[in-house]
């Protein structure tokens, strides 16, 4: 990693605040409502983990779409609240995006873009977000280069973000098994229009569904563990 945490944090903020300049924001108080609900059950309950108060925005886009960004922030589209069909499948798409932060994978993306092509100087553009060099750096948080050496790397950091969410969101008192329920959904949503695994930087939506089978015992016993100490989340 060639960037700092302070300084990937700074990146998020700049990004996030780009974002709410240039996306509506949604006044749907029920979207509002159950967005910072399971957000701060699964913050709240994982606090060592995720490290303090979480910023919770939905933005009124009609695609299922949520990402979580360094420095604690988290957008929401207002076409995946409509999508889901409960709290514990928004919660999975949550517990996701909180996973890549805590794993610092926008940090590895922007390092790795930069040692393949863009080199060292990009590092001083992080602190000069308005330049042209510095809009790249933003850009470097989530996206990558598009095909190549950086591109296995992009799914291993979204199936690790998948363990890690399903994870948080069981511990939180969310049922682990409605993830499967959740990429099922997704997976009819995209009506056959998703990329071959190959050229994706997400694994397949089968691929996804499998390795959360193979994990779900371990997620089911930290759910009953959280349903026994009281842990039960009402936020629909």
């Amino acid at each position: 990693m060639f960037l700092s945490d302070a300084q990937v944090d700074q990146m998020g903020l700049q990004a996030f605040d780009n974002l709410k300049k240039e996306k509506p924001i949604s006044t749907n108080s029920k979207y509002n409502q159950i967005a910072s609900c399971i957000a701060g059950a699964i913050t709240g309950t994982n606090i060592q983990q995720t490290g303090g108060n979480w910023e919770v925005v939905v933005f009124e886009d009609a695609s299922p779409n949520a990402f979580a960004l360094p420095g604690n922030k988290i957008g929401i589209h207002t076409g995946m609240i409509a999508l889901v069909e409960n709290q514990d499948q928004l919660a999975a798409v949550i517990g996701h995006e909180i996973g890549h932060v805590l794993a610092k994978h926008s940090n590895e993306r922007a390092s790795q873009e930069m040692a393949v092509s863009s080199g060292m100087g990009i590092i001083q553009a992080v602190s000069a977000p308005q330049t042209a060099m510095g809009q790249t750096a933003l850009g470097l948080l989530g996206v990558g280069a598009q095909y190549g050496i950086l591109m296995p790397y992009s799914r291993i950091h979204e199936s690790e973000a998948d363990m890690i969410g399903v994870d948080l969101m069981a511990k939180s008192g969310f049922d682990p098994k409605q993830s499967i329920s959740l990429w099922q959904k997704m997976e009819q949503a995209s009506q056959g229009q998703q990329p071959i695994e190959f050229m994706s930087t997400h694994p397949s939506h089968e691929t996804r569904i499998q390795d959360l089978v193979r994990h779900m015992p371990h997620a089911t016993e930290l759910f009953q563990q959280a349903q026994a100490a009281g842990k039960q989340p009402r936020c629909n």
